[in-house]
C-alpha cells in the first residue's frame, strides 16, 4: 500500500493506493484510518473502489453502514473514486446519492474531482 500526501486548497488529502484489496472488514477500515493518521496526519482520504472488498456495495452486508459509522466517529472524510453505474442495486444508488450529498463519504469519477470535493468539505 503507498499513502500519498497532497495539498488542495488549504487542505491535506491522503491518496491511497495499492495492487490489492486495502479494506475487508470493520477492522482494516479502521487500521488503515490509523495508518494514514500516523503517516501523514490527514483525516481526509481518497482511494479507488478496488481497495475495497465488494462486499461493502452490497448493502445487505451491512458493511458499509458499519465503516462509514467508524469513518464519522473518528472524523475521518472519505471519497471513493470508480465508476459505480454498473451495480444495479436501487438502495446503492440512493445510498451513493446521499453521501454525496453529506460531508463525510463522497462517490466521485475521478482522484482529481475526488481531492477536490474532500479540498472543499466542511
Amino acid at each position: 500500500m503507498q499513502i500519498k500526501k497532497v495539498e488542495a486548497n488549504g487542505r491535506d488529502i491522503a491518496v491511497v493506493s495499492s495492487n490489492e484489496v486495502v479494506i475487508h472488514d470493520v477492522q482494516s477500515a479502521l487500521d488503515l484510518m490509523a495508518t494514514v493518521r500516523y503517516e501523514t496526519g490527514c483525516d481526509r482520504i481518497v482511494m479507488d473502489q478496488s481497495l475495497i472488498n465488494e462486499s461493502f456495495f452490497d448493502l445487505k452486508t451491512r458493511l458499509a453502514g458499519e465503516i462509514v459509522q467508524k469513518f464519522i466517529n473518528y472524523q475521518a472524510k472519505v471519497a471513493i473514486v470508480g465508476d459505480f453505474s454498473g451495480y444495479a442495486s436501487k438502495s446503492l444508488r440512493d445510498f451513493i446519492y446521499e453521501s454525496n450529498s453529506g460531508n463525510d463519504l463522497f462517490f466521485m469519477p475521478s482522484e482529481q474531482q475526488a481531492i477536490e470535493k474532500l479540498s472543499t468539505a466542511k
